[in-house]
């Protein structure tokens, strides 16, 4: 029965070569069988959202013909994009010699937002052949890139630079150039400072971060407020938003002169001369602690009363009188004296110009010395003019 079984299958065989048919092998590859094959070695990769995949794939002409094949994409996940390329030319058909093959880019960019899981999709040269490829997406895809900051809220008065710390990271597998945008109200200025140097855009390379420093400079005269400050780091493909707040408590400026607006006066040599000043406080926040200070000439002083303010409340003034004495060898002359109101946040300067003159008794001895004179060259004249 065993030697019956083995015999059959050739008894058929034969039988089948004498009528001339030719028995086909089941399961046979339907792409050899039309002289095409499509080859790449990596059919299945694991790749992270973002990730440019290039596939190196070779038309191989099995036949004794030249074969051209129609190369497409079937099934391909929505979102996803590619290109094909040879020769850094974008090709839809290629032509191969018999027993040859010719090699194409297949370019697959998987975007930043995308599910984690496995993806099947096929290249095909229609009606040829068939390549499967499966892309294994390692983790849950988004278009948001990491933008931080440890600080997000900072007070302060409204002439004020407020300066934040942040990082920005590029979760992909490329570099990126990221355009930075504040969204100010009208009035202030925001400026990027990246490696020391002013930018609007920043390089990040694939999974790193970048250090920003964001400047942020409201009016001088804006009104106490709570402020809140949309930043944008953008590529083509992503962006991440960080909001920043500014609580401005108000703002300091300070303003030293007297009642009158007048900034000089005159003084006797060796005389002092008690000048009466206004620190007015022209902010919207309490000045605190306010000291008076001066620079004058050499050997002159000055003295204030008082020499310290407590406070000064917003739109008040503080009466301070400044005693100023020259010294007793100034000779006649303009002279100026620097006084400054000066508070931890602020402080005002006036220049006062002091016209000096010489005492009244140094005026008259000078009459008297000049009159001594003529009468001595009178006399001598007399006595001795005849001779």
């Amino acid at each position: 029965m065993l030697a019956r079984a083995q015999t059959l299958p050739k008894i058929s065989f034969l039988l089948c070569c004498l009528c001339g048919v030719v028995p086909i092998k089941f399961g046979y590859n339907n792409s050899v069988a039309q002289g095409v094959t499509l080859y790449t070695p990596y059919t299945k990769i694991s790749v992270p959202p973002g990730e440019s995949i290039d596939y190196s794939v070779d038309v191989i002409n099995n036949g004794g013909g030249v074969r051209t094949a129609e190369i497409a994409v079937v099934g391909l996940p929505e979102g996803w994009s590619y290109e094909l390329k040879s020769g850094g030319w974008t090709v839809g058909q290629i032509a191969v010699l018999p027993k040859e093959k010719k090699n194409f880019s297949f370019k697959v960019q998987v975007p930043y937002r995308v599910e984690k899981g496995t993806y099947h999709f096929q290249l095909v040269a229609k009606g040829m052949s068939q390549l499967p490829l499966t892309v294994e997406i390692s983790e849950q895809g988004t278009f948001k890139s990491e933008f931080n900051t440890d600080q997000a809220n900072m007070e302060g008065a409204a002439n004020s630079t407020f300066t934040f710390n942040s990082t920005l990271r590029n979760p992909s597998s490329e570099e990126q150039v990221y355009g930075l945008r504040a969204q100010v109200p009208q009035g202030w200025n925001a400026l990027f400072r990246a490696n020391g140097k002013q930018v609007s855009s920043v390089n990040v390379g694939p999974n790193q971060t970048q250090n920003i420093t964001i400047e942020l400079d409201p009016p001088d005269h804006l009104g106490a407020g709570s402020y809140k400050i949309p930043v944008v780091a953008s590529t083509s493909g992503m962006s991440s938003n960080l909001e920043l707040e500014v609580v401005i408590t108000g703002s300091y400026n300070l303003e030293l002169t007297t009642p009158t607006g007048k900034l000089s006066t005159s003084i006797t040599a060796g005389s002092d001369e008690k000048v009466e000043l206004m620190v007015k406080n022209t902010g919207s926040a309490p000045l605190k602690n306010v000291e008076m200070k001066s620079s004058a000439p050499v050997d002159w002083t000055v003295s204030f009363e008082p020499s310290k303010i407590d406070v000064i409340a917003p739109g008040q003034h503080a009466q301070v009188f400044a005693t100023i004495k020259a010294s007793r060898k100034s000779v006649a002359g303009d002279y100026v004296a620097n006084l400054e109101a000066k508070a931890p946040e602020k402080s005002a300067t006036a220049s006062f110009r002091l016209s000096v003159r010489t005492p009244l008794l140094w005026g008259w001895l000078g009459i008297l010395i000049i009159i001594g004179a003529l009468g001595g060259v009178y006399y001598l004249f007399r006595k001795y003019g005849r001779r």
